[in-house]
Order: structure tokens, then C-alpha cells, then sequence
């Protein structure tokens, strides 16, 4: 039976940092902890400036529909 469920992001290092809280009734006790990492989530990944610039100016223009109203 669980007695605590804590979700945390990993570091930037590689590393998970957490503290989980289980009471005093569970010290001297032996605990299993089982780590299970989530399926990346679709975000933009972090590009330079240069990169940035590179894709509005690829992009800029791009919509072809003469009706398209700002």
C-alpha cells in the first residue's frame, strides 16, 4: 500500500532530487521506491537566436491565401 506518490523533474544534470515525507510510524522500516519516467511531452526545443532568425525568416510571408487578415 503506498503511502506516498511524489512527482518530480530530473535536473538538468541528470539527477533526481526528492524528499518523500512517510511519518514516523515507518522509520527503521525498509521502503521500495520505483521510478518511472514519463514519455517526453511535445514541447519546442530551446534554439539559439540565430536559429530563431533563421526560421522566421524561412517562415515570414509563407501564407499564400490573399484573404488572410492579420
Amino acid at each position: 500500500m503506498p503511502l506516498a506518490e511524489v512527482n518530480a523533474n530530473v535536473g538538468p544534470d541528470g539527477v533526481l532530487t526528492c524528499s518523500i515525507p512517510v511519518g514516523l510510524s515507518a522509520a527503521n522500516r525498509r521502503v521500495r521506491i520505483t521510478i518511472a519516467v514519463d514519455e517526453p511531452t511535445e514541447i519546442m526545443p530551446i534554439v539559439s537566436a540565430e536559429d530563431w532568425r533563421r526560421f522566421i525568416d524561412e517562415t515570414a510571408g509563407s501564407i499564400a491565401d490573399p484573404t488572410f487578415g492579420r
